[in-house]
């Protein structure tokens, strides 16, 4: 039998750089998506009519007291069977995952957008509006921006799990890291050498990512509120 360095190099690091571009292609729309709906959702819950308010509620019920295995689950074995008007949509596996993966997260994110937005003090809504803004004005350009500075470590972490929940994907049949990893297991019986390495991967997908994020709260960070330190 191979040692592990030889069998680690010449096996398991070409599969898994395959996986490796497969899941960053899943983890970088799905949080893009994820925001846009968090930022989207969590603003329309504070400022949307009342019945608007409801159903986005319920969105964010349903998505967060629902497994995200059955999910994705739902979006790639359950969807084509659901006919709306005569008409079946199939997603493909690698679809499937970052629709299930872009609206979970965003339930998530909207959350925190939400807790920014209602920390935000109304005599600002009050001001801008005795300097002439519009309602919309206001909020995209006033409140919005400061309860974003706010929920960013929310929504960073929000993204950290994201980069750890993309391993659900290979459920589905998507060849990402842990899809690769699983298949050269199955083939090789080498399961605790696989998994360590993929297991590395992913850590250093999560340490690239944080350091990322910290520079983007970083570079956000208001002048004179920075975070100070003994």
């Amino acid at each position: 039998m191979d040692s592990f360095l030889e069998f680690a190099t010449t096996r398991i690091i070409p599969a898994l750089d395959a996986g490796l571009w497969t899941s960053i292609l899943l983890i970088i729309p799905s949080s893009l998506l994820g925001v846009a709906i968090g930022v989207t959702v969590g603003t329309a819950r504070v400022y949307a009519p009342r019945p608007l308010v409801r159903v986005l509620d319920w969105y964010v019920s349903l998505f967060r007291g629902t497994p995200l295995v059955v999910q994705l689950y739902f979006w790639y074995f359950a969807l084509p069977y659901v006919a709306i008007g005569g008409f079946r949509l199939v997603l493909s596996p690698m679809w499937a995952a970052i629709v299930g993966f872009a609206l979970c997260s965003g339930a998530y994110q909207s959350e925190y957008i939400r807790g920014g937005l209602l920390s935000i003090k109304r005599g600002q809504l009050r001001a801008a509006q005795a300097l002439g803004m519009t309602p919309l004005t206001t909020i995209t350009s006033v409140v919005l921006p400061q309860a974003f500075r706010r929920a960013l470590p929310g929504c960073g972490n929000e993204i950290i799990y994201l980069i750890k929940y993309s391993s659900l994907a290979s459920i589905i049949t998507v060849s990402d890291l842990t899809g690769m990893g699983r298949s050269l297991a199955k083939a090789t019986f080498r399961n605790t050498e696989v998994f360590i390495v993929v297991g590395l991967y992913y850590l250093a997908l999560v340490t690239v990512a944080t350091f990322v994020l910290r520079a983007v709260e970083k570079r956000l960070e208001l002048p004179g509120f920075e975070t100070k330190k003994d």
